[in-house]
């Protein structure tokens, strides 16, 4: 089968790379003349383990190409996705939908109207209803294409977690496909196909369903985080131990064990805009999504809440130097989008008298950005907390994860270490020396 993926980012990228893998020929077409000639190259634009092994060895077997352009004519193409970015509207919690319209035109001026039609998928996360739309604005631009007979549209949501992305295509829990045509479902079917050996679910749904089963899924994991983040401030009022209270409920099997880890509120680039989505369209159509509304206020309380909870702990900080490791929102991706440390870090430089940063992958990202001006870079773990009156770690990369705490007390001015993820035991750093702050594991200090 011959795919064509318009949008050559984190989902068309990943998505082209693994349907290659599968077998297809996929070509991925971006607009972005520096990122095809990057990928063209060898260059991957973006930072995702395992991405680059996966794109040379398609690339090498030529199932996988890369281009500016589309096809001239989709005779020989069987699907096209549309994979391009749908950020949230600066200020607003509408989400922008124009590269998708984009998209949707340069498709409609290269579709035969003699050809067999063309199956239009989309695989961006869109507001319900997005993809009727993408027959309005078809209609609309050719008026001489007919739906059915030129066309068909499906629905096909990405669910891959930055970090394990290939992990989460190639073995995902659930395949979504929204579609009312039986030659688009025969299509999907074919190209899903591949994991029938693993006896994946392939759920086929309206159109509305597999849009509105993203938001859903991904407002329902971000109530997660945020409920056990508001259980571990009660732990530590109360003594609690968060860790145990989240493994107690968590192995109840309506509940289960996943995103119930506490922490300085969630990030990246689906949670945030996609809570602030769901809202959004709840408002359209006259229908308050109270939790939702909840969750997300919650998560912007909390990132503010781990600054009280650094100056509580550190004290007066105008003459402090503190240190930050771990920037990016998560582990192993260098996505910074809205991380807590956009927010930590900022209110942090305002308070201190230096803020010293150390990130395995987000630097080169975070150089750019407004909210790291006025930092200090390093180039390591230890150079980073050289030095200064606090260890504060904000993502729990690997690395940091089994540091020589004898060595960590040794560099720091003042043995203070401050655990946002709750990668330590509290035994570890008390035998060493160290005092130790983490998230909703007993009494917070008075």
């Amino acid at each position: 089968m011959n795919i064509v993926i318009i949008g050559a980012g984190y989902v068309g990228l990943v998505s082209g790379a693994c349907f290659s893998e599968f077998g297809f020929n996929v070509m991925c077409v971006d607009h972005n003349d520096n990122r095809i000639e990057d990928l063209n190259m060898g260059k991957i634009p973006i930072y995702e383990p395992g991405l680059d092994k996966l794109v040379e060895k398609n690339v090498l077997a030529k199932r996988l190409k890369f281009s500016v352009k589309l096809p001239e004519n989709f005779q020989n193409i069987d699907a096209v996705f549309i994979a391009v970015g749908t950020p949230s509207i600066l200020g607003k919690r509408k989400v922008e939908l124009s590269y998708v319209f984009d998209a949707v035109k340069d498709i409609a001026k290269n579709i035969n109207v003699d050809d067999n039609p063309i199956l239009i998928v989309t695989k961006s996360t869109v507001p319900v209803g997005t993809s009727r739309k993408i027959e309005e604005v078809i209609q609309d631009f050719r008026p001489d294409l007919k739906p059915v007979k030129n066309f068909n549209i499906a629905s096909n949501p990405e669910f891959l977690r930055e970090g394990s992305a290939i992990e989460d295509f190639m073995r995902p829990d659930r395949v979504i496909c929204g579609t009312e045509s039986d030659s688009a479902r025969t299509i999907l079917q074919e190209l899903y196909r591949p994991l029938n050996l693993r006896e994946t679910p392939i759920i086929f749904t309206s159109i509305e369903t597999a849009e509105l089963i993203k938001y859903a899924s991904n407002s329902f994991l971000a109530t997660k985080i945020t409920f056990i983040n508001e259980i571990a401030d009660i732990c530590e009022k109360i003594g609690a131990d968060v860790q145990q209270v989240a493994k107690g409920i968590g192995l109840d099997k309506r509940i289960g064990l996943k995103y119930l880890h506490p922490g300085p509120g969630f990030g990246g680039s689906c949670f945030p805009k996609d809570t602030r989505a769901l809202v959004e369209i709840g408002k359209q159509i006259k229908t308050r999504i109270r939790i939702v509304e909840s969750v997300i206020l919650s998560n912007e309380e909390r990132k503010l809440n781990m600054v009280k909870k650094i100056q509580k702990s550190v004290g007066d900080l105008s003459k402090k130097n503190i240190a930050i490791l771990g920037i990016t929102f998560k582990p192993n991706t260098d996505d910074m989008r809205d991380s807590p440390s956009l927010v930590i870090v900022p209110e942090l430089v305002r308070l201190c008298n230096n803020v010293k940063i150390y990130d395995p992958v987000g630097m080169e990202n975070a150089r750019k950005m407004e909210q790291f001006k006025n930092v200090s870079w390093c180039t390591d773990t230890f150079a980073c907390i050289r030095g200064t009156d606090a260890m504060v770690i904000i993502t729990e990369w690997n690395e940091f994860r089994a540091l020589d705490l004898n060595k960590v007390k040794s560099v720091l001015k003042n043995p203070l270490v401050i655990d946002l993820r709750n990668i330590y035991r509290e035994e570890q750093m008390k035998s060493a020396g160290i005092r130790y702050i983490s998230i909703g594991r007993g009494k917070i200090e008075s």
